[in-house]
């Protein structure tokens, strides 16, 4: 009996977006887990605020680990500092955003499970992001990419 071969490599989705001041690098995508995770560093300049709104999703949930700085993440309306070596599991549905308060830049492991939230998502926003410049970003174009992807902007 022959087996299919698999190839498996490091790293299989590795792909760089900027999305304003935020670095967004993707690991692995559904395509590469049969859908069971999708997994990205997201890096966060110091002193930065989340352009979006915050948000809730309920087809997946959000897993982060922090690598290096700290990053305040909002869950439900409460602040969590989330340091290097400590994670946070943000269930379905709850609201969340994020801010690096910090001077220094901080850097995190993002784990979506399933995944239902890939690359797509994130170059839609940057597009958005890149087309208004210098300006701001069109919020209405905002939510109806986040809608289309999952996410639920906080009162809406």
């Amino acid at each position: 009996m022959s087996q299919t071969p698999i190839h498996i490599s490091p790293n299989p989705s590795d792909e760089t977006i900027r999305l304003g001041p935020l670095v967004i690098r993707f690991l692995l995508t559904a395509e590469d887990s049969n859908g069971s995770v999708a997994a990205f560093e997201l890096t966060v300049p110091g002193s930065q605020r989340l352009m979006a709104t915050a948000h809730s999703h309920i087809r997946y949930e959000e897993t982060i680990y922090a690598l290096e700085g700290t990053m305040t993440w909002t869950v439900g309306g409460k602040p969590i500092d989330l340091a290097a070596g400590q994670a946070l599991c943000i269930p379905r549905g709850a609201v969340h955003r994020f801010d690096n308060h910090g001077p220094q830049a901080s850097k995190s492991l993002c784990v979506i499970t399933p995944a239902a939230l890939g690359p797509q998502y994130f170059r839609e926003m940057a597009a958005v992001i890149d087309d208004a410049k210098p300006g701001p970003p069109d919020k209405a174009r905002m939510v109806e990419i986040m809608l289309r992807h999952g996410l639920t902007p906080a009162g809406g």
